[in-house]
């Protein structure tokens, strides 16, 4: 059920979600026979640009985090405010086919927690050392 609450979303926190089958149906010839994409096809095609990759047909979805500080870096990944967000939109989903006040209260926790990281990245913004592995 967490995967289809995760359909006809096209972007989660301004990065692409990615859906292997879809890809898999469009160029089966970068697939291997048990569904994974062969690791180099992975690593040229996807990976570079994208970073939340979801399965449907094995009910996964992955992400590739950011490494290093985005301003020596460059956006490799996505951070954990990304997987936040995704969980929220996956409660959501949930939510809306099972409501309950337990799936509220955990909304409630995440939009909580989106807060506070905007809050501390603000503030990292306003002394200059937001992107910079800098206290």
């Amino acid at each position: 059920m967490a995967i289809k609450t995760l359909k006809g979303v096209e972007k989660i926190d301004g990065f692409s979600v990615v859906v292997m089958d879809e890809l898999r149906a469009k160029y089966p010839e970068m697939f291997r026979p048990d569904g994974s994409m062969h690791y180099h096809m992975f690593e040229e095609k996807i990976r570079p640009t994208n970073f939340i990759y979801v399965r449907n047909d094995v009910n996964s979805i992955s992400f590739t985090l950011q490494n290093g500080p985005v301003a020596e870096k460059g956006v490799n990944g996505c951070q954990v405010d990304t997987l936040i967000e995704t969980a929220k939109i996956m409660l959501e989903g949930l939510n809306a086919d099972f409501p309950s006040g337990y799936n509220m209260s955990a909304i409630w926790a995440l939009d909580s927690a989106i807060a506070a990281l905007r809050a501390r990245k603000a503030e990292r913004e306003a002394r200059g050392v937001e992107g910079r592995n800098e206290k």
